[in-house]
This record gives C-alpha cells, sequence and structure tokens, in this order.
C-alpha cells in the first residue's frame, strides 16, 4: 500500500509538473505573438496609437499574466499596463534582486539579436515578492523622416 502511494504521488506530480511546463510554453507563444502584433499595430496604427492600447490593462496586449511593455534604448519606459508609475522612468540601471541588470540586458539581446529571452527576477502582478521571470524582447525600428529610433517591445511569463 505505501509503494502505490508513492507511485500514485509521483504520477501525479509528474501530470502536474507537466502541465505547468506546457502552460509556460503556451505563455512563451503568447509573449511572442503579443510583441509582435504590438510592432505590427505601431506599423499600421502609429505609435500614439500604440502606446495608449499597450497602457489599457484590460486591453489587446494583456492576458492573464502576460502583458506588452515598450521602452526606448535610454531604458525609459514608454508604456506599461501593469505599473503606470513607471512610465518615464529610466530603468537603466536597475537591478533585480539577484544584481542583474536586466533592463540593459534586454536593450543588448534587442540591439545585437533583434529578438531574443532575457531571464531575471519581477513581481508578479498584484505581488511584491520577485519571482523568476523570462520575456521574449523584440527591437522596433520606427523612422521619423530620414531618423531611424529604435526601441524594444517585451512580454513576460512567470516561470
Amino acid at each position: 500500500m505505501k509503494n502505490l502511494m508513492m507511485i500514485i504521488s509521483i504520477v501525479l506530480g509528474l501530470c502536474f509538473g507537466g502541465s505547468a511546463l506546457a502552460n509556460v510554453e503556451i505563455d512563451k507563444q503568447e509573449c511572442i505573438a503579443k510583441t509582435k502584433a504590438a510592432a505590427e499595430m505601431i506599423k499600421n496604427d502609429g505609435l500614439v496609437a500604440t502606446l495608449a492600447e499597450i497602457n489599457k490593462k484590460d486591453g489587446m496586449f494583456v492576458k492573464g499574466t502576460v502583458y506588452v511593455f515598450m521602452m526606448n534604448f535610454d531604458g525609459i519606459i514608454m508604456a506599461h499596463p501593469i505599473k503606470p508609475n513607471l512610465i518615464g522612468k529610466n530603468m537603466l540601471n536597475l537591478k533585480d534582486v539577484a544584481g542583474k541588470e536586466f533592463t540593459k540586458e534586454f536593450i543588448a539581446v534587442a540591439k545585437d539579436l533583434g529578438s531574443g529571452w532575457v531571464d531575471y527576477m519581477w513581481p508578479k502582478p498584484g505581488e511584491e515578492k520577485p519571482v523568476e521571470k523570462t520575456s521574449y524582447i523584440l527591437r522596433v525600428d520606427l523612422k521619423f523622416g530620414n531618423k531611424v529610433e529604435q526601441y524594444l517591445l517585451g512580454a513576460g511569463v512567470y516561470k
């Protein structure tokens, strides 16, 4: 009987653990889709309309704990639907609880690769304690006359 209970516990653990991993993968695909959709909206509807939509807490770029944010390459937050108090703030030298300067890594990924994932610690919406998170970062190049400005869009999933 003891062995049967142990086997049942292991099987249930694998089932629920596998389900959690599957949910993270689904959320990662959602991050990619939402950042690409935001980039497309910038092209079609312009920066101002896109920033307004990203900033909506119940907008098209928010689903559960997945949400799109936007910043420039100086580290200034331009849009954030969950923490609007961050808009206009420079996050360049911000470190997570492990000492990682993740904003600098966001910018490096955007500049050097165009897109990619960055791991760091960040609190879930409505919570204060930082937990593991990975964000998909996507560079957006906007042309204003002869000038090109670079921005990044990001969306993350909590692990």
